[in-house]
């Protein structure tokens, strides 16, 4: 039937429904028997009723509306035009007919009008909702929540626009509100429960509605959730949800991140806002992963200039139109420059005199650095000396390094020229009036050259996944996390610390590709394999945070501890610059060996696949 004829025969419904009042009102009047003179009034009176009846409704639309999507604006829509055409008939029929129509009549028919117009569109919904849905797969979704949030997103869910969706019921650890309903759906039992109601009630997708919650119960849920293999969705925490209302919109798929179950960071913004604000800022690296986050954070605290310093002019260039966009008061300055070049970097502190750096350029990928040692030395190195001597020169208050936790007992050459950029910041600090620190952290999830981005396209080209090892074990961090953490030590900093962030629980590298695998939608070694291919060169099973000499120390954050190492002579340091600047022409070995005299590399325990 055409949207055309569907007008037609409502419209039509409607005609009949107003005589059908009329005339059942005259014989309730009349105990089914109506006198003649009344009889002729009747008439009259329907045809009256037709025209004004007819015309409200068409005036109030009620013919252009999609009554499958009937709600409570539709309804006032059909009081509205149902009291009008009341008002306006009686009061017709008061001037044209000779004798009064009975007000009895006039309540009961308009009682009657409303009722059945009303009904006939709201039953046309329920018909049509329901014939969509034997039409449709239905996909059998459990919501884990049965507190607001689940409830919005339930009833958001029985609207028309899901009518592929079917909700079987809430999961909820309430004891209380088991057995109980809410909306008519009904509360099957705690989290414990989701293994095996997904195989009774065929469930195909699961929501998991409780940003309130800690990221440790999700994590839980999840990993309780994933063995099912249904897909997952959840709504973000409470702290992500900074705009608009709790939604089906803002539902997004579970990720790897919401597996680690890490608790949100909680920063100090007034610390942060003391040393930033209307402070000309300079990060280094500015269009890396780890560089463009720290921009996107620093950004809100308005310092008077940032300046976003880095190699590559197309990543500068991507990370400055985003931050135009975000902060159109903000004065950014974009500087297209090699660390390792240390006469344009003289020139730049000249210039703008920074007076906060964030130092995050660097070579970071362990293999590529193993084969081009020299490099590694030049930017993580020589480039750290460049930009930590102007900070001195030029009189910069804070200087915060980016380091890694390679850098403890390194196996790798990228792990050592970090190790030995942070010692050379160490001993800049007791003879400057710069604050020197640096922050070491393990690996950020979706970081350019994590695992992560290479997993996904191992899963989306159809597999292999490919792991090193079986025992390889790492910790992670998001980037945003890790980068909050990283400006909340500089607001700590004394001079001279090694800042650790908290990185949680290690994570076993194959049990992540698992875990991507079926967050995919996969069965891993199944739909997807697994395949290890030997721990890589200058890898290592296990990352540590701290070195021997280290001892840990606690500060104002519970996320953040303080290590400081034995006193460095920065005679003997620079002595070791000078060889490995004579070596850096010559061949990998001669660097290596140079590099292993300032901070001994400690062999791989295993380079095969036992």
């Amino acid at each position: 039937m055409t949207a055309k004829s569907r007008v037609v025969l409502l419209f039509f419904i409607d005609l009949a429904i107003i005589w059908f009042s009329i005339v059942t009102s005259y014989m309730f009047r009349f105990n089914n028997h109506i006198p003649q003179e009344y009889l002729t009034q009747m008439i009259k009176f329907g045809l009256i009723s037709t025209v004004t009846f007819g015309g409200s409704l068409i005036f109030f639309g009620l013919y252009r509306r999609m009554w499958q999507y009937a709600s409570i604006g539709e309804i006032v829509s059909i009081l509205k035009s149902i009291v009008a055409g009341a008002i306006i008939s009686y009061g017709t029929a008061f001037i044209l007919l000779p004798e009064r129509v009975p007000f009895g009549v006039e309540i009961r028919s308009v009682e009657t009008i409303l009722l059945m117009v009303g009904g006939v569109r709201f039953l046309w919904r329920v018909f049509h909702n329901r014939s969509t849905n034997y039409k449709e797969t239905q996909t059998h979704t459990l919501i884990v929540g049965a507190g607001d949030c689940g409830t919005l997103i339930a009833k958001e869910m029985m609207g028309p626009s899901f009518a592929h969706t079917k909700l079987i019921g809430f999961i909820d650890d309430n004891m209380n509100k088991y057995h109980m309903s809410i909306l008519d759906i009904p509360v099957l039992g705690n989290r414990y429960a989701i293994p095996s109601l997904v195989k009774d009630k065929d469930i195909h997708e699961i929501i998991i509605a409780m940003p309130s919650v800690s990221r440790t119960e999700i994590s839980e849920i999840i990993k309780l959730s994933k063995t099912t293999g249904v897909k997952l969705k959840i709504i973000p925490a409470l702290n992500d949800l900074i705009a608009g209302k709790i939604s089906v919109k803002r539902l997004r798929d579970v990720s790897v991140e919401d597996l680690l179950g890490r608790e949100p960071v909680v920063a100090d913004l007034n610390s942060i806002l003391d040393y930033v604000h209307h402070k000309t800022v300079l990060v280094t690296g500015a269009g890396g992963s780890i560089g463009s986050e720290l921009c996107r954070q620093i950004s809100p605290f308005m310092p008077e200039k940032l300046l976003l310093l880095g190699h590559g002019e197309n990543s500068i260039y991507t990370i400055e139109m985003e931050l135009r966009k975000s902060f159109p008061d903000l004065h950014i300055i974009t500087v297209i420059a090699d660390v390792q070049d240390r006469t344009r970097m003289m020139d730049i502190f000249r210039c703008f005199m920074p007076q906060v750096v964030f130092h995050a350029a660097a070579h970071k990928h362990v293999p590529l650095m193993e084969r081009n040692p020299s490099e590694a030395v030049k930017n993580n190195v020589f480039g750290t000396r460049n930009v930590a001597d102007c900070a001195d020169m030029f009189g910069a208050e804070r200087f915060v390094m980016i380091s890694s936790d390679k850098a403890v007992n390194p196996t790798s050459i990228m792990g050592a020229t970090k190790r030995i950029a942070e010692m050379y910041v160490q001993t800049l600090n007791p003879i400057s009036k710069t604050k020197f620190s640096a922050v070491r952290f393990g690996n950020v999830l979706g970081s350019r050259g994590s695992v992560i981005p290479a997993f996904k396209q191992q899963i989306a080209a159809g597999g292999p996944v490919t792991v090193t090892h079986p025992e390889m074990v790492r910790y992670f961090m998001t980037i945003p996390e890790a980068v909050q953490l990283v400006i909340q030590s500089g607001s700590f900093a004394k001079g001279g610390e090694v800042f650790v962030l908290d990185m949680g629980e290690p994570v076993k590298i194959l049990n992540l590709a698992e875990d991507l695998i079926t967050l995919s939608g996969y069965e891993p070694y199944k739909d997807i394999d697994i395949q290890f291919s030997g721990i890589r060169e200058g890898e290592k099973l296990y990352e540590e945070l701290l070195t021997d000499e280290e001892n840990l120390g606690s500060t104002h954050h519970n996320r953040i501890f303080i290590g400081r190492p034995n006193v460095i002579s920065q005679n003997q340091l620079e002595l070791e610059f000078k060889r490995l600047e004579r070596v850096l022409t010559e061949d990998r070995e001669a660097i290596r060996d140079v590099i292993n005299q300032i901070v001994p590399m400690q062999p791989v325990a295993q380079t095969a696949i036992s």
